[in-house]
């Protein structure tokens, strides 16, 4: 799988999950103690710095563990994740939350994007190619460590009102075939301030109304449960849309 032995995939996974948890760099003493990996510490250290050199797993200045990189959560997200599956109370429970406002497009945009704030407990953002753009949570992003950073959470909060920077994302989606798209740190943000953060996408497409809504929050997100409300709650934006022929 790529460029991984088993044991380096094994020993990736099992840092991802504990890095997930914690949000603490993970050292070869904890994978060793918590992860039934069959091998010593020194291998598992000797295993780790070969990550390191492949691009996997990136150096903390202030310990001795490591931390994982977008490359990481990529390879993580397409070959090991497995998504959770949302209940049929979760669905009903979704649907039930923006049903009564099927009617008016702004209401239902603004309804689903304060539910799936709520429900996964990050920044939710929803942006259309008619040039609205919704936001909810902003006091979940201060809950997160990642985001105790002035500058950064205020470079953020700034991008809130900033609808074509939303717009250039969904012209981004509208180039890939995923029905899920996600940023992932410096990289797919083109700004090292969002080194830590992560958002995720799902696209809705109406007869006239076309947006993209998901959530930003920490790369160190659960994206095995956020995925599947993300693909569930665009799809039912969709049918609704479709429905109302808007």
């Amino acid at each position: 799988m790529e460029d991984l032995t088993q044991r380096q995939i094994d020993i990736l996974n099992c840092i991802i999950q504990e890095y997930t948890k914690t949000g603490e760099p993970v050292g070869s003493m904890i994978l060793e103690k918590k992860y039934k990996l069959g091998v010593c510490p020194a291998t598992i250290r000797n295993e780790m710095v070969e990550l390191t050199k492949k691009g996997y797993l990136k150096k903390d200045y202030f310990s001795s563990g490591r931390i994982p990189s977008a490359k990481a959560f990529r390879f993580y997200i397409k070959n090991l994740m497995k998504e959770k599956e949302l209940s049929t109370t979760e669905e009903v429970s979704y649907k039930n939350s923006i049903w009564d406002e099927r009617r008016e497009t702004h209401r239902l945009l603004s309804q689903a994007t304060k539910t799936l704030s709520y429900k996964t407990g990050y920044l939710a953002v929803t942006a259309t190619n008619k040039g609205d753009l919704y936001y909810s949570g902003m006091a979940n992003l201060l809950d997160k460590p990642e985001f105790y950073d002035v500058h950064r959470t205020k470079t953020i909060f700034e991008l809130l009102d900033e609808i074509n920077y939303w717009l250039r994302i969904l012209d981004r989606f509208s180039n890939t075939e995923e029905d899920v798209f996600y940023l992932l740190g410096e990289e797919d943000f083109h700004d090292p301030i969002f080194e830590p953060a992560a958002s995720v996408f799902g696209e809705f497409e109406g007869e006239q109304t076309k947006g993209i809504i998901g959530v930003l929050g920490p790369k160190r997100m659960s994206y095995d449960l956020v995925i599947p409300h993300i693909r569930y709650f665009s799809n039912l934006i969709e049918t609704i849309l479709r429905e109302q022929k808007v």
